[in-house]
């Protein structure tokens, strides 16, 4: 590995992601593994991994809700990091939908890759992919094959409420109703892309709307974002690590690759 390169860290409620680029924000290397409570122990581990492969010191940028957990790293804000690691994968602006486990951002990025605007949800888990997991779990529903289940739904059942908690109790009795399990999950599929949606309102027409977050690899919620959105939806390369992307890039040598 020669030339400029430096490291991402992105240190989220579900995932760690640690990557590094090059001198023109190409990936070189890539770790991702659930979150451990010991951050420090396990990011360290992680970028020790990615120097060793490097043979030599890089520079650390990290983001995500342990940012400041990261020893020897510069910390970075959310919601530049993942504006400027979109920028970067997609190549122009756009409005960036990143849904992760503990929150949800909706970030307006503009010709440079700078943030004009961003919203996030209110830290309630209704809003965000830890929604779907909590509820997916109690239903012993996998996400193999999640894509097509909800396909074949033919249609969506209602649920109303927004809360995870409360949501939880109110699929059970829809269960117990004998509700059909595929539309029950498309259901929720359909409740959370419509919270979501409403955090977009009043993007312009012409933005193209980016995903990115883990949530991304989920082909229904994908699926079901577009609909609530009435317009295309790309999920970006390697949509996990776009925040990790963005940190690595702000503390690259030289100017930001474009």
């Amino acid at each position: 590995m020669s030339g400029a390169a430096a490291i991402g860290v992105d240190v989220g409620s579900t995932t760690c992601k640690v990557v590094a680029i090059d001198g023109t924000g190409a990936l070189l290397d890539r770790r991702v593994e659930p979150t451990d409570p010991r951050i420090e122990r396990q990011v360290e581990r992680l970028v020790g991994e990615i120097r060793a492969t490097a043979g030599r010191e890089l520079p650390v940028g990290a983001t995500g809700y342990g940012r400041k957990r990261v020893a020897g790293a510069r910390a970075l804000t959310e919601i530049t990091c993942h504006a400027r690691g979109a920028f970067a994968r997609a190549g122009r602006a756009g409005t960036l939908v990143d849904m992760g486990g503990q929150d949800t951002k909706v970030i307006r990025i503009g010709p440079s890759g700078e943030v004009l605007d961003f919203a996030m949800n209110d830290k309630c888990a209704a809003g965000t992919g830890r929604f779907l997991e909590v509820i997916l779990g109690r239903l012993q529903v996998p996400f193999e094959g999640l894509a097509e289940l909800v396909a074949g739904a033919s249609r969506p059942v209602p649920v109303s409420s927004t809360c995870t908690v409360f949501a939880e109790s109110e699929v059970i009795s829809l269960v117990a109703s004998d509700e059909p399990l595929d539309g029950i999950v498309k259901g929720l599929h359909v409740a959370l892309a419509s919270r979501v949606a409403a955090l977009a309102r009043g993007v312009p027409a012409g933005d193209e709307i980016l995903m990115s977050g883990g949530v991304a690899l989920n082909g229904a919620m994908v699926a079901s974002l577009r609909e609530a959105l009435s317009r295309p939806v790309r999920v970006l390369p390697d949509p996990q690590l776009t925040g990790a992307v963005g940190a690595a890039l702000s503390v690259l040598p030289g100017p930001a690759p474009r």
